[in-house]
């Protein structure tokens, strides 16, 4: 049974991300709270965690659509191609936010080396910004989507424990999540284009 560490308020308790820390080390998979919705995740340098993840979801690891939440611009920096500089002023304005940006990125490690884009995002939910202090890679995160056929995203974390806790090895709670994901923004081209339109605002693009 996966353990169910509560936070209150969203303030960071190190004790409790330190474990989660070390979970994820050890290929776990944990659930934790973003400024959208509950995210699904493990670190992106072990191989053992997102195989699992790979599972869940029922798709090739190297195929898998999996987003990347980086810690800084510095640490985004190492994976995505040089901006210009009017990407680089849009990501100023968005980030941390509740976008996604598809990025044109570097030669990147196993299995990701055939890449030639990858969804990034930064966190803005003060758990999230303090576990991410506490790893050493970027995170590859995936929305928990709703087996309802109406619902897109469960908010009530007692429901999203129930599904998940089997699948997983920590859910870190901080109260009823959002139901509106990410605004999905490709830059791949000369032209930003929105591919979802979620929470983040739009006039910001």
């Amino acid at each position: 049974m996966a353990e169910l560490l509560k936070f209150y308020q969203s303030k960071p308790n190190l004790k409790f991300l330190k474990k989660a820390a070390e979970a994820m080390e050890q290929g776990g998979l944990i659930i934790y709270p973003t400024d959208t919705v509950y995210a699904l995740g493990c670190l992106s340098n072990n191989i053992d965690g997102l195989q699992r993840l790979a599972n869940i979801k029922q798709i090739k690891l190297d195929k898998a659509p999996f987003s990347f939440f980086m810690r800084d611009f510095s640490e985004l920096s190492n994976y995505v191609r040089p901006l210009n500089n009017s990407n680089f002023k849009l990501l100023k304005r968005c980030l941390p936010g509740p976008y996604t940006f598809i990025l044109p990125c570097l030669k990147l490690h196993k299995p990701f080396e055939k890449r030639k884009s990858i969804g990034i995002r930064m966190a803005n939910h003060p758990i999230l910004v303090a576990l991410m202090n506490l790893v050493k890679a970027p995170l590859i995160t995936t929305s928990l989507h709703d087996q309802d056929e109406i619902l897109d995203y469960t908010t009530d974390p007692d429901m999203i424990y129930e599904r998940w806790e089997s699948d997983i090895d920590l859910m870190l709670e901080d109260g009823f999540g959002g139901n509106v994901p990410s605004t999905v923004v490709d830059l791949c081209s000369s032209v930003p284009q929105i591919v979802r339109e979620g929470k983040g605002d739009s006039d910001l693009l």
